[in-house]
């Protein structure tokens, strides 16, 4: 068993695992713990009001959350009043930590949430989350209270964009997960292959390990995450959490072709960084896309050995100039920087 797999058995739990909100509670209060839910916004207007009365029996009566709050980006419609209205607490991003400047973006208002609210356990959540449930936070708050060397865990789910106006469900979803992050975990960062999501924006993290982590203002602070603790804190201080389903908000190629650009800079930033030591299994995985896909109800991971290599100018093969000399044509300035004695 490779090292991604000894992770996903390991790190790998089911919201069903954590169904018991209560006892829950309780094993936070023998830990003295006290666990905050920060909601990032922008115009969630359609969906913030539900999400909010969905989690608040977690703080209302079971007693497993403690706060509750929404960090708004400056929201033109009725989001925060919603929001207000459904129970939670209300704050604008750019009106904590005023003297650091405002930046725009999600990252921003995660990381003022981090100053702002008062847990020792975070947990995250969309405001577009069109299916939002309690087991999206004891599914996430639970493997943290189970095992105190995990610091970080992510929910995993099939995700489906359910909206008012499309018929039906598209269940895939995740498009630049798909396209653009599993394809660049996949090539650079092997040992990070066994995250069903890596980009989910519902996770929960132990103040101690946030508190120590920077914060892209915008889209690339789910990937610069994972990417800064598995640096840092190694594979093992990770987790994820199935949710089994998630249903959002359908966004235009334009939204995420401007997301993509984020994560890429946020790659990009990591990869100019002094390397690190190399971690094992790293190598074994060249040229392999690893991929996710439901059977039976449980998750099966898909390796897919996918290797392209690079023919050289054509300038540069003997063979080539000597063909062209037979038929009495000239070949181009490159020919005179290759040696005679080169053979293809």
């Amino acid at each position: 068993m490779d090292r991604v797999e000894q992770w996903l058995a390991s790190r790998t739990f089911h919201h069903r695992q954590f169904s018991d909100a209560a006892e829950l509670a309780r094993r936070k209060e023998q830990q003295r713990l006290r666990v905050s839910l920060c909601i990032p916004t922008l115009n969630e207007a359609r969906t913030i009001g539900a999400v909010v009365a969905a989690v608040r029996p977690l703080r209302d009566r079971v007693g497993l959350l403690d706060e509750i709050a929404v960090v708004d980006s400056g929201s033109q419609d009725q989001t925060l009043a919603l929001a207000a209205a459904a129970g939670a607490d209300v704050y604008l991003a750019a009106d904590i930590l005023p003297d650091m400047g405002h930046g725009c973006g999600k990252g921003e208002n995660l990381w003022k949430a981090v100053h702002q609210l008062q847990g020792d356990l975070l947990v995250f959540i969309d405001g577009d989350v069109a299916n939002m449930d309690p087991r999206f936070v004891a599914g996430l708050v639970g493997p943290l209270l189970d095992q105190p060397e995990i610091g970080y865990v992510k929910a995993c789910y099939e995700r489906n964009e359910c909206a008012a106006d499309v018929a039906g469900v598209f269940p895939n979803g995740g498009r630049v997960t798909e396209i653009l992050v599993r394809p660049l975990l996949s090539l650079y960062f092997p040992e990070l292959t066994g995250l069903i999501q890596p980009l989910a924006g519902e996770y929960a993290a132990r103040r101690s390990l946030l508190e120590q982590l920077a914060f892209p203002v915008g889209y690339g602070v789910e990937l610069a995450h994972l990417l800064d603790v598995w640096n840092d804190y190694g594979l093992d201080a990770l987790a994820q959490t199935d949710m089994e389903q998630r249903c959002h908000r359908r966004r235009s190629n334009q939204e995420l072709g401007r997301m993509a650009a984020d994560l890429l800079q946020t790659l990009n930033r990591r990869m100019a960084q002094p390397a690190q030591p190399a971690r094992a299994g790293g190598m074994d995985d060249a040229g392999c896309l690893h991929q996710f896909a439901r059977r039976n109800g449980n998750w099966s991971r898909q390796t897919h050995r996918i290797v392209d290599h690079e023919r050289p100018p054509l300038a540069q093969v003997p063979a080539y100039w000597r063909r062209r000399a037979a038929l009495g044509q000239s070949v181009g300035p490159a020919q005179s920087a290759v040696p005679a004695a080169v053979e293809c």
